[in-house]
């Protein structure tokens, strides 16, 4: 009975969202039926990717691992469809401001998920897709439930592996060869997970010994099955491989999904363009007031280009050690949370766990650095502040690795990923009381409020020198030159050799660090963009607010209120906070 009320209610306020011309008590439970419908349409998208739910910390589902076939994919399109129809019954105009973001972001999805179904097709050529390993790691990690209800939905997890990857060879046609390689790195780290962390795993739990039989015996097949795929990979005949570039008109629609900004794919490169030549100018600058203090009376060099790398040569050679790394960031740790708050910039929340971890091998090595927060249901949870590692690597690429992360932007690094950058805004977006924002949030938001968190320690007296400020121009030239290496390698057919040119020549970066970036924008797109382009948002955010607020303006009041929206883009943050509409 209890259950045939509680429907009865939905149905009841659903239709009263529906129905237009809602004032007064009618909006109100419109708005409430809205509420309603949020958590339904998340019901229904975990029971369909079970796998995306654990990351973010629902956990009902996770002992599900779905086939990818033609099936589920089927399924997934009619979900799209139904909710599709199911946000057109309300009116945008008559939600609260907040449910209308979260309107906007529902809608946004649904067209993404479609366009990529119907028109990218990546599950075909992008064998990557294929990894469920960040769902197996957090059932692992976190602790969340005891040890042994955590194990034993592992162990059911693993039932579907054989079938899982029988479906992705099946699936995978003409695959891009630099994705493949990801691939290969990525699922040889995966087969760990299932074999050698769940058996530590095991150990640790008090599961009797028969049944741990039964489960290690699961993972032997399991990851049995992930080597066979990792050998498909390794011989599939692909005599016409897909290139990883997305072309012109596949970049620009998701760039439109992806981004959520007021800016254009091409406009955002024009901008991008703009901003590299001023700060240029602004190293110039620089370098020549610090010549003289590093090279005495030597003579200036007559390109602008090559006397700034001189200096920014010399300043790179003061750095730490590849044994050293992981110490010396979770040492420079505290001192960024005395900085923020001796500033009054933010309130922290020390409460919240940061471990320095090196990158987890199923990540690949795509990327130096990354953040993995705790998912939006698991607030509580730790954040990760991957690193990867420097190990097995030769002396030479070690060096340029390590004077690319020197003891100046090694800093900009821990401000970027950690303090006030991606650990404390994601902390902040998972007190947001609306898990929409943040689960379909804003990359640009996200990576902006990174970069705009650099700029802002700076501008506040962070490491105040020339040396620094020098230092923090050529890492910002990393979120600039982002913008400019994805939109030309994937819509302009920019070559290797013209964007090594780009990174170590216009953009100051060691060959290693230049090298892992073509890595980069060849296993990815668009999300390079996020950086300057969430940047720019805020900046441009800022300056108005400050106009919007005179005297009253506070740096603490405009960063707090900014990120008390979770990780919707900045384009509905601007709306609400300054009360206009924006397109």
């Amino acid at each position: 009975m209890n259950r045939y009320l509680s429907l009865l209610i939905f149905a009841t306020l659903f239709f009263l969202g529906c129905q237009k011309d809602q004032q007064g008590p009618m909006r109100t439970k419109g708005n409430d039926a809205f509420a309603l419908y949020e958590n339904h349409f998340l019901e229904e998208l975990w029971k369909l990717n079970p796998d995306w739910a654990t990351t973010v910390g629902y956990h009902k589902y996770d002992s599900l691992l779905v086939v990818p076939d033609d099936k589920s994919r089927d399924a997934m399109e009619n979900f799209t469809k139904v909710q599709k129809d199911s946000l057109a019954r309300y009116q945008a105009g008559d939600l609260t401001d907040l449910n209308r973001m979260d309107y906007q972001l529902m809608q946004n999805q649904m067209e993404y998920i479609d366009w990529q179904l119907s028109v990218l097709k990546d599950y075909q050529w992008n064998p990557t897709r294929y990894n469920p390993f960040g769902a197996f790691a957090t059932i692992l990690n976190e602790h969340y439930a005891p040890l042994p209800k955590r194990l034993r939905n592992f162990y059911q997890k693993m039932a579907n592996i054989p079938a899982y990857y029988k479906e992705a060879q099946k699936q995978i046609k003409n695959p891009v060869p630099e994705l493949v390689t990801l691939a290969i790195q990525q699922q040889t780290g995966g087969a760990n997970i299932l074999e050698k962390d769940f058996a530590d795993s095991l150990k640790k739990s008090n599961i009797p010994a028969a049944e741990q039989k039964l489960m290690t015996d699961r993972a032997k097949l399991a990851a049995q099955s992930v080597r066979t795929y990792i050998t498909f990979l390794q011989t599939i005949k692909n005599d016409k491989p897909r290139s990883f570039r997305l072309g012109k008109q596949l970049y620009e629609d998701k760039f439109k999904y992806e981004m959520q900004t007021v800016y254009g794919a091409q406009q955002l490169f024009n901008m991008a363009n703009e901003r590299k030549k001023q700060i240029h100018r602004d190293m110039a600058k620089l370098s020549r007031q610090l010549w003289p203090k590093y090279f005495g009376k030597k003579a200036i060099p007559s390109d602008s280009l090559d006397m700034i790398a001189d200096v920014l040569d010399t300043l790179s050679a003061k750095h730490t050690t590849a044994a050293d790394l992981q110490s010396t960031i979770e040492k420079q740790l505290p001192i960024l949370s005395n900085f923020v708050r001796a500033k009054d910039l933010l309130t922290l929340d020390p409460s919240k766990p940061l471990e320095v971890r090196k990158s987890p091998a199923y990540f690949g090595n795509a990327a130096v650095a990354s953040m993995s927060p705790p998912g939006p249901y698991d607030k509580n949870g730790n954040s990760y502040f991957n690193i990867i590692s420097l190990k097995g690597l030769s002396p030479e690429k070690a060096e340029s690795y390590l004077r690319e992360y020197n003891n100046y932007t090694l800093q900009i690094l821990c401000i970027h990923e950690a303090i006030p950058g991606h650990y404390v805004q994601l902390i902040y977006a998972n007190k947001s009381p609306s898990l929409i924002k943040s689960i379909f949030g804003s990359g640009a938001m996200v990576e902006g409020w990174a970069v705009y968190g650099e700029q802002m320690m700076l501008d506040n007296g962070y490491e105040d020198s020339p040396e620094m400020k020098l230092m923090w121009y050529k890492w910002h030239l990393r979120s600039v030159c982002n913008t400019l290496l994805d939109y030309d390698v994937h819509a302009n057919n920019m070559t290797k050799e013209q964007a090594i040119k780009l990174l170590t020549h216009e953009a100051f970066q060691q060959q290693a660090e230049a090298e892992g970036k073509w890595v980069r924008v060849s296993v990815s797109s668009v999300q390079l963009d996020s950086y300057f382009d969430g940047y720019k948002e805020i900046m441009d955010l800022r300056d108005a607010y400050k106009i919007k607020m005179g005297d009253k303006y506070r740096l603490k009041e405009f960063n707090e209120k900014f990120l008390s929206y979770g990780n919707a883009p900045v384009r509905l943050i601007r709306t609400a906070m300054l009360g206009k509409q924006t397109n």
